[in-house]
């Protein structure tokens, strides 16, 4: 072997051998990256041991580009619309289409075996090409949040992807024509190991079919599904019997019919909708073991909860509405110490469908922050909010990686504003947090506050700020500092096309805004001051959205900017314009 092969296997001494084992691994994405601009072999070797790839936005790049960068890629995740799209903020137009990745994937991705599409159009002509030619190899199909499919395009996943380990269909937008998809998992299909059909409007579903299901699946351990019967589901859960997770179902019942119901002897995670309190009997036996329990579709008031998380020591995960109240988190802080991931959702604005005790304020949190020390995730809809509850927070809670926290505008009056020093003190204690959410209402955080953000936020990479700040002296403050900052959203915030364009400039890390309601101008020009080589930006002019009952409401403009190596988007609809078409 000649000195040049010797030299072109060899990195700083170390054959290529040793830093495959090595990469092998190493699975951030971010480590990854910073091997690969070590030198352009280990450019090369991370890209052919790279397993998995995020595309946070599927216009920043193209499937060609990504081929040629990761052509042994395993498992790819694709995101479309902006996360706005979940609260009805974008357009129903906007874009996000799946078919020419589709199209590209199909025919060049040869190790290809896990596909997630998030908030994504994907037609059924793209799930019967996706069948046709990787259907022998897929092994996971995520459709998340996604629109513009039906059953029929469901049918040919079902007939043609026989190693199907994880169909995943939760919060898409299935167009339903009958349930003949689910029978041909069940009769095609012996690999399944997770079925999601939860929040869908998928109701032709026989559950026999899904008894057959966990009859042939053996390693089935997650099923989530629609409002079926729970009687009806008494042999399914007879037969799945490593059955782990379930959600879903519904109770038309007397209560007592659910008595003998038994549910299968590893389940641990759990999601009953519309449970009651004449129900939750049946959930006792097996209370002690559960480690998650999703309440946010269960007809319980406050004394439920307490009653029920008590029977549930080991719980980690909890999902809930906030009619759970101050006295339920007190109770979960005393009597859940493994808790990892806390969730309360805004519940029902009509006043019969709240229990008058359920609030969740600085009390709920502060006996949160002292009783559940290795929580690690936070979303919370509070009432009130104290700098106290967040100086705690910030004390107690070392593991926190993300928290988000909105301020409900029902009381007129709030404790303790602004949350200046509050802010300062949970960024500064909470080392490990990398996303950030904040929704507050004007006079919640003053610049100084805003700055406060900036400063103390070294390693967060994700962040939302709603109603913060007073002046365009905020946001400027604020972007001195966050350095590792990625993505940000702003919404209802006071600030100028000029002072956006001015932070984007400051932070070096950022590669995504979106912005609803800012200061406009009368000709955008002021956004130009961003403008730089692959930085797209994109305005969606204010409108009118229809709210039902012939009701109508302004949305104000919004401003997308974000990098991409593909160039400005060709798929514009009306209600999007180039800020390039504005200027020109």
């Amino acid at each position: 072997m000649d000195d040049r092969s010797v030299n072109n296997q060899r990195i700083h001494g170390m054959s290529d051998v040793v830093f495959e084992c090595v990469l092998a691994y190493i699975h951030d994405s971010r480590d990854r990256q910073s091997i690969s601009l070590v030198c352009r072999r280990l450019c090369e070797l991370e890209a052919q041991t790279r397993k998995h790839v995020t595309i946070a936005l599927c216009y920043t790049t193209t499937p060609k580009q990504l081929l040629r960068r990761f052509p042994f890629v395993e498992s790819l995740k694709l995101k479309g619309k902006p996360r706005a799209a979940m609260y009805n903020l974008i357009p129903e137009d906007w874009g996000g289409f799946a078919t020419p990745w589709v199209e590209e994937l199909s025919k060049s991705f040869s190790s290809l075996k896990a596909l997630h599409f998030r908030r994504m159009i994907v037609k059924d002509e793209d799930l019967e090409l996706l069948a046709r030619d990787r259907g022998h190899v897929l092994q996971v199909l995520k459709l998340d949040k996604c629109s513009g499919f039906s059953t029929d395009g469901l049918l040919h996943i079902s007939r043609s992807c026989r190693n199907l380990k994880v169909l995943f269909l939760e919060e898409s937008q299935v167009i339903e024509k009958d349930g003949g998809w689910l029978h041909e998992l069940a009769m095609n299909n012996t690999q399944l190991e997770a079925l999601n059909f939860y929040m869908t409007d998928l109701s032709q579903v026989s559950f026999n079919d899904l008894e057959l299901i966990a009859k042939r699946c053996k390693s089935l351990v997650s099923v989530k599904i629609g409002d079926c019967e729970i009687l009806d589901l008494v042999g399914f859960f007879r037969a799945a019997v490593s059955l782990e997770e379930f959600s879903g179902g519904c109770f038309n019942k007397q209560s007592e019919e659910y008595a003998s119901l038994a549910y299968p002897p590893r389940l641990c995670r759990l999601g009953l909708n519309y449970m009651s309190t004449n129900e939750m009997p049946i959930v006792y036996p097996f209370a002690s073991r559960l480690k998650k329990l999703d309440l946010l579709y269960a007809l319980l008031d406050t004394e439920d909860h307490c009653v029920l998380l008590q029977k549930c020591p080991n719980l980690e995960v909890l999902e809930a509405r906030n009619v759970i109240g101050d006295r339920g988190l007190e109770v979960l802080a005393r009597s859940c110490k493994k808790m990892k991931r806390l969730r309360i959702e805004r519940g029902a604005d009509e006043q019969e469908l709240e229990d008058e005790e359920g609030v969740v304020s600085q009390r709920g949190l502060t006996a949160i922050a002292q009783g559940c020390l290795d929580l690690e995730y936070i979303a919370v809809y509070v009432s009130d909010i104290t700098n106290a509850a967040l100086e705690s927070m910030g004390m107690n809670l070392k593991n926190l990686c993300d928290f988000r926290m909105v301020l409900l505008d029902k009381e007129e009056v709030i404790t303790d504003l602004p949350l200046d020093n509050g802010i300062r003190s949970l960024l500064s204690g909470c080392n490990k947090l990398r996303r950030f959410a904040l929704y507050l209402r004007p006079g919640g955080l003053t610049d100084v506050g805003l700055t406060y953000i900036g400063q103390h936020s070294q390693n967060i990479r994700w962040m939302l700020l709603g109603y913060l700040g007073e002046s365009d002296s905020g946001l400027l403050g604020f972007s001195r500092g966050c350095p590792s900052l990625q993505k940000l959203e702003v919404r209802g915030c006071c600030f100028s096309e000029k002072a956006l364009a001015m932070a984007v400039l400051q932070l070096r890390s950022l590669r995504y805004l979106w912005v609803q309601g800012y200061r406009g101008s009368k000709t955008g020009f002021d956004l130009l001051t961003m403008a730089r080589p692959f930085w797209n930006i994109e305005i969606i002019p204010p409108r009118k959205v229809n709210c039902g009952d012939g009701r109508e409401m302004e949305h104000p403009a919004h401003i997308l900017a974000y990098y991409s190596l593909a160039g400005p988007r060709t798929d514009f609809p009306p209600s999007v314009i180039p800020l390039a078409s504005i200027t020109q």
